[in-house]
């Protein structure tokens, strides 16, 4: 394996630790020095591993060149030294080489304690998932700007927004205490629950499902459940939720990245591994009395692994739709639970309740549902939901799914 290729897949798993054990150790105040110093660390492998060869352990040779480039940019920088030296956490020199720590133990620490500081109601949703992929994720700007669907110009202004805020606010990188944890633990999760989704639901112009952003959000998830103060009943939920959609990766798009839909899925591509380890976290977070979202939308994933078709199957998910949105409505799963009530008591009763969501009919998903719900009952509405859904779509795989549902209903029509 060439350098360049050894170097790339270390920049996706290592860039991340190294960021967000420097940005704890240098604080918000200074992240884009911590940043500098990561690039600039890769940037070194790049040009003397192109000459050498990669080095015999590639990983400690890079965890060596950043903490040496993050000491010399402290001696040689004396009015950087004077303002960041007081406000580290240890009040310590950078002389002791342990004190910028690469342990798997304090890189794990570091990366949790980063996704508190990061996950702050203060700054935006959309802020707070920039940030988790850049600082934690490692994820570039132009991959960033991909994922929002937006340019780089505006990722970098609403990264630097966010980093304002948080200095102004002199927010630390530091777990938050005992009583605290789960108030803010309930922002972490629905950041990681948002960044999921950015990934399964993409709104990506080239594709419906960006798997990366799936791994990435439950790798932090993991962290969580990995964490002692941590491992509660509603991120083993999160975590569920997460395997049991994952395991539907490979049946969910065809080869030319178009969604296939649930009912016309390949079963025996679902991924059982995951669906067994969905299912054992679902079990885990029955323990105490608390219900979340995530316990009931986890619940109705499971019921979607189960391949043998069984009259209790959609009646079972209608029912947790129903709590669901009673716990939390959402116009998206008033959407899916039409879905549901079309298996469970047929096509004709689940437009009636379709058709009171006005509020999503400038989505193409509301379209496209109606569109197949109309099918065989009213042609010439779902013709018209069809061509509706086909407007207003931006993904090119979705649109060529929707263009040949429409041929293949015009056909049916004559």
């Amino acid at each position: 394996m060439d350098h360049e290729a050894i170097l790339s897949g270390l920049f996706r798993t290592e860039h991340r630790k190294i960021t967000a054990v420097l940005v704890r150790y240098f604080g918000f105040e200074h992240i884009e020095t911590a940043e500098d110093i990561v690039s600039e660390t890769f940037l070194s492998a790049s040009e003397n591993w192109r000459i050498k060869g990669p080095p015999e352990n590639p990983a400690a040779w890079l965890y060596t060149v950043a903490k040496n480039k993050a000491k010399d940019h402290l001696k040689r920088d004396a009015i950087f030294n004077q303002k960041v030296q007081p406000a580290l956490q240890n009040e310590q020199h950078f002389n002791d080489e342990r004190e910028i720590d690469l342990s798997e133990k304090n890189i794990n620490d570091s990366q949790l304690q980063m996704m508190f500081a990061i996950c702050q109601p203060v700054i935006p949703t959309e802020a707070q998932i920039g940030l988790a992929l850049r600082i934690l994720c490692g994820f570039s700007i132009d991959e960033i700007a991909d994922a929002f669907l937006t340019n780089k110009e505006t990722i970098n202004k609403r990264l630097h927004r966010a980093k304002e805020k948080l200095r102004t606010l002199k927010v630390k990188i530091a777990f938050p205490a005992g009583n605290e944890i789960d108030k803010r633990l309930e922002t972490v999760l629905l950041t990681l629950y948002l960044l999921f989704n950015e990934g399964y639901y993409s709104n990506n112009g080239n594709t419906n499902l960006r798997k990366e952003l799936c791994l990435e959000a439950m790798r932090l998830n993991y962290l969580l459940i990995e964490n002692s103060q941590t491992d509660v009943p509603a991120v083993n939920a999160l975590f569920s939720l997460m395997c049991l959609h994952a395991s539907r990766f490979d049946a969910r798009t065809d080869q030319q990245g178009e969604i296939i839909l649930y009912d016309d899925q390949d079963s025996s591509l679902w991924n059982d591994e995951l669906i067994t380890r969905g299912t054992n976290y679902l079990v885990r977070a029955a323990h105490g009395d608390q219900l979340s979202r995530y316990h009931i939308e986890a619940a109705i994933a499971y019921w979607h692994t189960r391949k043998t078709p069984s009259p209790e199957k959609w009646e079972s998910i209608l029912q947790l739709y129903n709590k669901l949105l009673i716990m939390e409505y959402s116009p998206m799963a008033a959407l899916n639970r039409t879905y549901a009530l079309a298996k469970a008591k047929g096509n004709a009763a689940a437009i009636i309740e379709a058709e009171k969501l006005t509020q999503l009919t400038g989505n193409p998903l509301y379209h496209s549902l109606l569109g197949h719900l109309y099918k065989e009952i009213d042609n010439a509405q779902a013709l018209l939901h069809l061509n509706s859904a086909l407007k207003l779509t931006k993904v090119r795989s979705e649109k060529n799914r929707i263009e040949k549902n429409i041929i293949a209903l015009k056909q049916l029509m004559h």
